[in-house]
């Protein structure tokens, strides 16, 4: 197996907006070196000082090294053979691939990344950084922090693997396809594994644990690995998975269920990555009121602080939807619900018509009912007409009184969203509420 083993030194963290300074590339044949090529590149923006600090590499230095898309070519014919080799391969190689792009080369070869080799073959290191392996492995790393020099090290590493029974595994994660080595370099590989084919809420947690993303799934597992797959290079993608340390989750019997918890956990937690159901939303009502004329009418407007909504909604299309099933099932004018904004030729008698509305507030009224919404062995308890909360129940348990249905299930805060959600899950299927006397 042909390798190039490869390390860059850069202006920044994200392939799109920062450059490569210097690249170092070893061919090797799985056995011994065949070959080096190393060179400064000149990443035509400024290096920070801190950078600068740390790699030695200054200004000065790269202003007379040829740009990337002079060498561009070279490091192409190098690379395109082989699979592709780094310590956090991840990073180097959304690098590469990029600036490659950016030169007219792309490049698809299969990655390899040397930490997670090293976390199989040589488990139980406090951590995996090159200076801390290397110094666990007994490796001499010349030139620290310069492409050359780690490009090296990180050689000597892959060297060790393989001598230690590390082809098979070598083998076992190029096979997957490079699946796995999308996953975040911080994140050990066993939590993704270990996760359940069963909707649930899963968290991911920083290094210091706290969450910083919460999110739904039908299948857990399915879709924590989404969210690695593919090759997104963008600032903000990069920023979200160098801070992935730790996934748990919480399993639910149903895939509802895990939407109404992830409501939840988002308005509870507040995670940095989640963006939905975080920022301000324009909540709307159903009013009522009389005209001078004598006319109960009802209309949709925004829902203010202090008013009271015969019915709220978190989308104005819901307002609109559940207004137009009260016209059409009470026979109330559209016109006098602001539904219809021609002028009507003839309206019923107000007598008459506020009866009908009387009707429909009546329908409103039973919408406020105690019931469960029993989806399996998922159960939600809807208290007159408010979310108490949910749980699990066993298809044949039958006591379904208020008292035992509080005793089992566990109580959560409501939301506008929750409310949203349930109302339609109920209307949608209609068979799976239980009403409660």
């Amino acid at each position: 197996m042909q390798y190039a083993i490869v390390d860059i030194e850069t202006t920044g963290g994200f392939p799109q907006q920062h450059g490569i300074t210097e690249i170092a590339i070893v061919l090797h044949n799985g056995k011994e070196i065949e070959g080096k090529f190393e060179t400064l590149v000149n990443p035509h923006q400024p290096i920070p000082p801190f950078i600068a600090n740390m790699t030695g590499i200054s200004d000065a230095m790269v202003a007379v090294a040829p740009s990337f898309e002079e060498v561009a070519p070279r490091i192409f014919s190098l690379l395109k053979d082989r699979v592709f080799v780094a310590h956090n391969v991840n990073f180097d190689f959304a690098f590469v691939k990029y600036h490659l792009l950016q030169s007219g080369f792309t490049l698809q070869t299969p990655k390899l990344c040397t930490i997670r080799l090293s976390r199989k073959v040589f488990p139980g290191f406090r951590k995996y950084g090159l200076g801390h392996l290397c110094r666990e492995l007994d490796i001499t790393i010349e030139n620290r922090h310069r492409a050359g020099g780690d490009a090296l090290a990180t050689t000597k590493v892959l060297d060790l693997v393989l001598r230690n029974n590390g082809f098979l595994l070598v083998k076992e994660m190029l096979k997957k396809e490079n699946r796995n080595q999308t996953l975040p370099s911080n994140l050990p590989e066993d939590q993704v594994k270990l996760l359940p084919d069963q909707p649930g809420v899963y968290y991911f947690h920083d290094v210091k644990g706290k969450v910083i993303y919460v999110g739904k799934a039908k299948n857990l597992k399915k879709r924590v690995v989404s969210h690695f797959t593919g090759l997104d290079t963008s600032e903000k993608r990069q920023e979200f998975l160098r801070k992935i340390h730790t996934i748990t989750h919480t399993v639910c019997p149903t895939e509802f269920i895990a939407s109404l918890l992830e409501s939840v956990e988002i308005k509870r937690l507040w995670p940095i990555h989640n963006k939905s159901q975080k920022r301000y939303e324009q909540l709307w009502g159903i009013y009522l009121f009389e005209d001078n004329r004598g006319y109960l009418r009802l209309a949709i407007d925004k829902k203010r602080k202090y008013s009271s909504p015969v019915a709220s909604f978190a989308m104005l299309a819901d307002a609109h939807r559940f207004l137009w099933k009260m016209v059409n099932e009470y026979r109330l004018h559209p016109v006098l619900c602001f539904l219809d904004t021609t002028v009507a030729k003839e309206l019923p008698e107000p007598l008459t018509y506020n009866v009908q509305v009387q009707q429909a507030l009546g329908w409103i009224a039973d919408q406020k009912e105690t019931y469960v919404i029993r989806d399996r062995e998922g159960c939600v308890l809807i208290e007159q007409g408010k979310f108490y909360g949910m749980g699990s129940l066993s298809t044949d348990h039958t006591d379904l009184s208020l008292d035992t249905l509080k005793e089992r299930l566990i109580e959560y805060p409501e939301n506008e969203v929750i409310r949203s959600m349930i109302r339609n899950f109920a209307e949608r299927y209609p068979g799976k509420v239980v009403r409660i006397a």
